[in-house]
């Protein structure tokens, strides 16, 4: 199993430092971003529908689910059809309709993949280009498989079952760039700190909508005020890539990261504009003797561990208000 374990290890970090890989990925992403820049006034809307961030998820891993679910479909019944020498009615016909799904759904996992990959540097793209590659060949068994399953059935399942273990590699790649690139994962922070009031900054600290950072409890928080308005206190870190928010600017629609452009609404911190498909974290706001003071809003007031939380705000705010009346 180590040995395994290992070998497995290598195939997923290795292309990492495969720096020949680099000046065409520039290339590719350039091309990208003049096709995406030609849609005008859509390229928002369209940018946003691809990364998912009208799904709260990103699509790109619900989507691949569609082929590789399909082409494993095709090999289970190509492999019943050979133990049953083929007298099985209908399962060469089930399994190129499994097969020609799976190419469906492979191009629509590409688009989406696409417009994700632009935003990943170094190994991380460098394994997206690998990812691509392995899926495109896979695509391209898989159709030559679809095409020959009628007059050359045998040819078909022998070319099916090829490209289910090239996408099967391709996965593994995929699964790296999320569990160890953090492609696609949520990156802000959702601990529970500060769960009562603390202090932040001075509020001469503040300018008028310049968003400007505070570290409170270990917690990276972004804080705003415009003119005389209420201050709004967000989390920092961008949930995409964990981009600087402080080194962000506001805009008539929200709060704009510095890194790829997501764009959040000030008053709740939920997602304007991709590619970050979460929100942020909110906490409350207020000022005291001259300081501005935050606590978490609690992600689920009622139920644990919000209620915790929750119940521990509720304490504050009814010790406040008996100081108030004494």
């Amino acid at each position: 199993m180590s040995r395994l374990r290992d070998l497995s290890e290598r195939a997923t970090v290795a292309p990492e430092g495969w720096e020949l890989l680099d000046r065409p990925s520039y290339r590719a992403e350039h091309v990208l971003g003049v096709s995406f820049n030609a849609l005008g006034r859509a390229r928002g809307p369209v940018l946003d529908a691809l990364h998912g961030t009208w799904l709260g998820h990103p699509l790109h891993p619900a989507l691949t689910d569609v082929p590789i679910g399909s082409w494993t479909a095709a090999l289970a019944l190509d492999c019943v059809d050979v133990v049953g020498g083929g007298r099985t009615a209908g399962l060469a016909a089930a399994s190129r309709t499994c097969t020609g799904l799976g190419v469906l759904g492979a191009v629509a996992s590409a688009v989406t993949g696409l417009a994700d990959w632009q935003h990943t540097h170094e190994g991380a793209r460098r394994v997206g280009v690998v990812h691509g590659l392995l899926s495109s060949a896979a695509v391209a068994l898989q159709l030559a498989s679809w095409r020959c399953r009628r007059d050359a059935p045998r040819r078909g399942r022998l070319l099916g079952a090829a490209g289910w273990v090239v996408v099967t590699a391709s996965a593994a790649l995929g699964g790296a760039l999320v569990h160890r690139h953090g492609i696609g994962g949520d990156h802000a922070d959702r601990s529970l700190a500060p769960r009562t009031f603390t202090d932040a900054l001075p509020v001469t600290d503040l300018e008028a909508g310049r968003p400007v950072r505070a570290d409170v409890d270990g917690v990276r928080v972004v804080l705003l005020r415009e003119d005389d308005g209420p201050v709004r206190a967000l989390g920092e870190e961008c949930p995409h890539l964990r981009g600087p928010l402080s080194e962000g600017w506001v805009t008539r629609k929200g709060l704009v990261c510095p890194w790829h452009g997501s764009c959040f609404s000030t008053e709740d911190g939920e997602v304007v504009h991709g590619p970050a498909t979460a929100p942020l974290p909110r906490f409350e706001a207020r000022l005291r003797d001259g300081r501005v003071q935050v606590r978490r809003v609690p992600p689920v007031p009622g139920a644990s561990p919000g209620s915790v939380t929750a119940a521990e705000q509720r304490h504050e705010d009814e010790r406040e208000v008996g100081r108030a009346r004494h």
